[in-house]
C-alpha cells in the first residue's frame, strides 16, 4: 500500500514542499519504493510508492493531465481495469497506463460519477485546477484509509495516516480521549470517523468529498444492498456459481510485480484463498504459492494440526514461523509493537509475527481471508426456524452448532428462548425483558476499567450508546443482511489488518470483500450459508477437491494469537518503564496491576497489557499536556 498526502490553501496562500516532504517521512516505511511531489501554487500532492503491480513500477505519481490541469495522487488497486480501458476508448492503448492514471482518467470522463466505475481498493485525491476543487473518495469496502484534517481559511490536509498529518507545524496532536476510552471499553467500531486526536478525521469506506475554497461537503456514493434472490437447482449449483465468482476475485487480486505470499491458517477462510489462488498459479504456469502459517510444535494444538493438513494443496511453498523459534522475532516485534500507530493494533502479535516473516522474504503482497466470517454470515439460524415454526429444522441446528463449536455453545438457550417467545405469555415475556436491563446497566458500571473521574468527563454513557447504535442489527431485513456482510468491525479490522501490514510495506488483499462475492453471497439463501450447524457451507461445498476435507469440515476456531502475544511477553509488560509520558493511571482503575505470586497469571496479563500498549501509545506520541514536544522528540529518535 503506498502513501499519500496533500494540502490546500485558501486565498492563494502558497504550500512549500517542505511542508509536503516534511508528510512524507512518516510514510516512507509504507512506500518505501520512491516519493515524489508535485506543487501548484496553494496546492501539494505527495506519494510515497509501495509498487506492487506491473503497471506501478512504471507509473508515477502524483501525476498532472496537460490538457485539464488535474492532478491526481493515489493509493490504487483496479480490479476492473479491462472494463475501465474498453470504456475510456484505451483497449487498444500501447503504453502502460497506472491506476492512479486510469482513476484520473475516469474522472475527466464523468466527473465525480467515475465513482460508479471503479472497483478495487482505493483512496485518492484529485485536484482540479479548472474549478479549483479538490476531489477524494475511499474505496467501498474500506481496504485503503484516508485521514483529513479541515481547518477552515487556513488549509485543509490530508493523508495516508495521523501520523503523516502530525507532521505539519499547523495541525496539534491533540490527544481525543473519547478514543482513548474506546480502546479500554472495545468501542473500536463506535463510530467510522474519529481518530486519537481531536481535528483529525477518517474519510468512511465508499464515502467522498469535494473541498471547494472552505467548503467542505462530503457524502456516501455506494451502498451495499441485497440483490433478488438467486434461485439454482441444487446445492451443487450454487457452490459452482459461488466458486466461479470467487476465483475471479482471487485472480484480481494475483496482479503483482512480486510474487504473492498468502495467509494460511487452519481455517476455511484462508484455506479456500490459498487453495485457489495456487490453482490459478498453476494454470497460469507461475512458481508455487508462497503461505505462510503460524504454528506450534505441539500434536495437540488442533490449528497447527490442520494447517499440516493444509499442506496437500497443490502447488503451494509452505513456509512457517513457529512459536518454538519465537526468539527468531523478538526484538522486531517488540519494537514493532511499542511503535503501533494505534493501540487498537498491539495486540496482532501472530499477524505481525506472519507479515515480518513475509517481509523478511521481500513479500510485497499478501492475500488473506478476513471477510470470509462476515462476508457468508447466515441469519441466526435456530431463531429463523423457531419463528417460522420449524421445531424439528431449529433442533437440527441446535445439534449441528454443538457438534461445530462444542458443547459450550449457547444453542441451547436460544433454543429455549426461541421456544419461549413461540409459547409463552406476553406478559410474562415482557417483564423478563425489563429486569436484563436494568442488571447489564449496573454491570456495565462495575466491569468498566476506567476511573469514575474519566468516565465522568468523556460522558462515557452517550459513548456506550453511541456505539450500540452503531453496531445494531437494523429492522430491515435486507439491511439487515448488507450490515452482516460488511458491518462496522469488518471495516475497523481491515484498517487494522492495513495498519500492521505497512509497517512492513506490505499491501493485503482479501477477496472475500470483492463486491461481486459481497453481492452474490447476499443473493443466497440463508440455506446455502448455514446449514445443519455447518457455517459457510456453500464455500465448504465449492472447495471440495481443491481443499483438503480436514480443512473443509474442521470444527471449531482454535487459534493461537494468543499463545504469540503470551510469548511476546512472557517476562512481562512492566509498565513502569516509562520514563515520563507512559503514566495511564488518569484513565484506568489500576494502571499497575499487583501481579502477585502467581508469574502464569492469564488474566493479570491480560489487564497489564491494555496498560502497556496505552502507555507505549502515549509514550511515542506524547502527553496531553504537551503533545508536540514529545512527537517531535519520538520523531527526532526516528521512532516514528
Amino acid at each position: 500500500m503506498s502513501g499519500i498526502c496533500g494540502i490546500v490553501r485558501p486565498n492563494n496562500q502558497t504550500v512549500e514542499q517542505a511542508e509536503i516532504e516534511r508528510m512524507l517521512e512518516p510514510l516512507a516505511r509504507r512506500g518505501p519504493d520512491g516519493s515524489r511531489t508535485v506543487m501548484a501554487g496553494s496546492v501539494g500532492l505527495g506519494h510515497a510508492s509501495l509498487a506492487t503491480t506491473p503497471e506501478a513500477l512504471v507509473e508515477q505519481l502524483p501525476l498532472t493531465d496537460g490538457a485539464s490541469g488535474c492532478t491526481i495522487t493515489a493509493d490504487a488497486r483496479l480490479d476492473n481495469r479491462g472494463d475501465l480501458l474498453t470504456q475510456l476508448g484505451l483497449a487498444d492503448a500501447t503504453r502502460t497506463i497506472g491506476d492512479g492514471e486510469l482513476i484520473l482518467l475516469a474522472y475527466l470522463q464523468w466527473g465525480k460519477e467515475c465513482l460508479d466505475h471503479l472497483r478495487g481498493d482505493f483512496a485518492f485525491a484529485i485536484w482540479d485546477a479548472r474549478s479549483e476543487e479538490l476531489f477524494c473518495a475511499r474505496d467501498q469496502v474500506g481496504m485503503r484509509q484516508l485521514i483529513y484534517a479541515h481547518k477552515p481559511g487556513e488549509l485543509f490536509a490530508f493523508a495516508t495516516e495521523p501520523h503523516a498529518l502530525l507532521r505539519h507545524p499547523d495541525i496539534p496532536a491533540e490527544v481525543n480521549e473519547a478514543r482513548i476510552a474506546d480502546f479500554l471499553e472495545g468501542f473500536e467500531a463506535r463510530d467510522l470517523t474519529s481518530t486519537f486526536f481531536t481535528g483529525l478525521h477518517r474519510l468512511p469506506p465508499a464515502h467522498a468529498l469535494v473541498l471547494n475554497g472552505e467548503e467542505l461537503r462530503i457524502w456516501r456514493y455506494w451502498q451495499l444492498k441485497a440483490p433478488p434472490m438467486l434461485h439454482l437447482p441444487d446445492d451443487d449449483a450454487y457452490a459452482d456459481a459461488f466458486l466461479e465468482v470467487f476465483t475471479e476475485a482471487v485472480r484480481a487480486r494475483l496482479r503483482s510485480s512480486t510474487p504473492v505470499g498468502s495467509m494460511l491458517s487452519g481455517g476455511m477462510d484462508s484455506g479456500s484463498v490459498s487453495a485457489v489462488a495456487a490453482r490459478l498459479l498453476k494454470e497460469s504456469d507461475q512458481a508455487p504459492l508462497r503461505t505462510y502459517s503460524a504454528i506450534r510444535d505441539d500434536p495437540e494444538c488442533v490449528e497447527s494440526r490442520t494447517i499440516r493438513s493444509a499442506l496437500a494443496i497443490d502447488h503451494i511453498e509452505p513456509l512457517f514461523v513457529s512459536l518454538e523459534e519465537f526468539e527468531k522475532f523478538r526484538a522486531d516485534l517488540e519494537r514493532l509493537t511499542r511503535e503501533c500507530a494505534e493501540p487498537f493494533d498491539s495486540h496482532m502479535t501472530l499477524l505481525r509475527a506472519v507479515y515480518l516473516r513475509a517481509h523478511r522474504d521481500g513479500v510485497k503482497v499478501m492475500l488473506d481471508g478476513v471477510g470470509g466470517d462476515t462476508t457468508l454470515a447466515s441469519e441466526e439460524m435456530i431463531r429463523r426456524y423457531l419463528d417460522q415454526g420449524l421445531f424439528l429444522q431449529a433442533w437440527r441446528e441446535v445439534a449441528g452448532e454443538r457438534r461445530f463449536w462444542g458443547p459450550e455453545a449457547g444453542s441451547w438457550k436460544v433454543f429455549l428462548k426461541g421456544l419461549a417467545r413461540a409459547f409463552a405469555p406476553e406478559a410474562l415475556l415482557k417483564r423478563r425483558r425489563s429486569r436484563p436491563k436494568q442488571q447489564r446497566s449496573e454491570n456495565t458500571e462495575q466491569d468498566s476499567p476506567i476511573t469514575p473521574e474519566f468516565a465522568e468527563r468523556i460522558d462515557i454513557q452517550a459513548l456506550r450508546e453511541q456505539n450500540a447504535a452503531h453496531i445494531a442489527k437494523p429492522s430491515d431485513p435486507d439491511a439487515r443482511k448488507a450490515k452482516r456482510a460488511l458491518h462496522p468491525y469488518v471495516v475497523v479490522a481491515r484498517e487494522r489488518y492495513d495498519r500492521t501490514a505497512s509497517a512492513l510495506a506490505i499491501e493485503p488483499r482479501d477477496p472475500f470483500l470483492d463486491i461481486r462475492v459481497l453481492e452474490f453471497c447476499l443473493s443466497l439463501p440463508q440455506e446455502q450459508l448455514q446449514k445443519d450447524g455447518w457455517p459457510k457451507i456453500v464455500l465448504r461445498r465449492a472447495m471440495g477437491g481443491i481443499l483438503p476435507d480436514a480443512v473443509r469440515w474442521r470444527v471449531g476456531k482454535e487459534h493461537l494469537g494468543w499463545e504469540f502475544t503470551k510469548a511476546l511477553w512472557s517476562d512481562g509488560p512492566n509498565i513502569g518503564d516509562h520514563p515520563k509520558n507512559g503514566d495511564v493511571s488518569a484513565y484506568l482503575k489500576s494502571g499497575r496491576p499487583d501481579r502477585g505470586s502467581n508469574r502464569n497469571d492469564e488474566d493479570w496479563l491480560e489487564a497489564a497489557l491494555v496498560g502497556r500498549h496505552l502507555a507505549d501509545w502515549w509514550t511515542t506520541l506524547g502527553s496531553i499536556s504537551d503533545p508536540r514536544s514529545a512527537l517531535a522528540e519520538n520523531s527526532e529518535q526516528g521512532s516514528l
